[in-house]
């Protein structure tokens, strides 16, 4: 089965380092992986586990693929409006860079458009692109605001993202019921009053709670 290119493109960087990875598939790797755990990768119930983590892996890493750009200006609309904008709640699904272990929660994201309006459906492509990626939270909140001020060139954009971690639930402080909170502010949304604005909206009852 060949490789899917987000997992290729990991075990061909990995090459750089270790030149006998090059010519091993990543469902032999995995193997080698489970066996280095103290598992038995040949009993009944892992035998099938390599194809499926190269998958899942596959699945999770595919915003390496696409291109926001492209799916922003896909549904870019003229439109004389000049007030915010706010996509609340769209839930993320993402892998920490450190060690790949899922972080989740929740995205909001407003602009105030300059002549262009995005398409609203586009907003969470834009966020599962950059989660679907291996990530920190930091970068992913500056990434979507990035993106969407680079494609529309509105008078500003802000991100708020709040997100369990599961390396910090799972390993390590376990703290099971810790979140952390991110923002990203360009443009007019540096301004104070534009910005509790955007906050104020976002932590209206019947919202996520934040």
């Amino acid at each position: 089965m060949s490789q899917p290119l987000a997992v290729s493109k990991a075990i061909h960087s990995a090459t750089e380092i270790d030149d006998g990875l090059s010519e091993a598939s990543t469902q032999a790797i995995i193997r080698e992986l489970l066996g280095r755990l103290g598992e038995n990768p040949s009993r009944e119930g892992l035998l099938a586990t390599p194809g499926r983590v190269e998958k899942s892996l596959a699945y999770l890493t595919r915003g390496y693929n696409e291109n926001p750009t492209e799916i922003l200006r896909g549904a870019l609309f003229d439109e004389d409006y000049d007030e915010m904008v706010i996509v609340k709640d769209i839930e993320i699904f993402s892998l920490c860079e450190h060690h790949m272990l899922p972080f989740f929660g929740k995205v909001h994201v407003a602009y105030i458009p300059k002549g262009k309006v995005i398409g609203l459906s586009k907003i969470p492509r834009l966020v599962d692109v950059f989660a679907r990626r291996l990530q920190i939270q930091e970068r992913l909140t500056r990434q979507i605001a990035d993106a969407i001020q680079h494609a529309i060139e509105p008078q500003g954009v802000g991100v708020v993202i709040e997100a369990r971690h599961l390396c910090m639930m799972m390993r390590g402080i376990e703290k099971q019921h810790s979140s952390t909170v991110t923002s990203a502010m360009v443009g007019c949304f540096r301004q104070k009053e534009t910005r509790l604005e955007f906050l104020s909206l976002v932590q209206q009852p019947g919202t996520s709670g934040m």
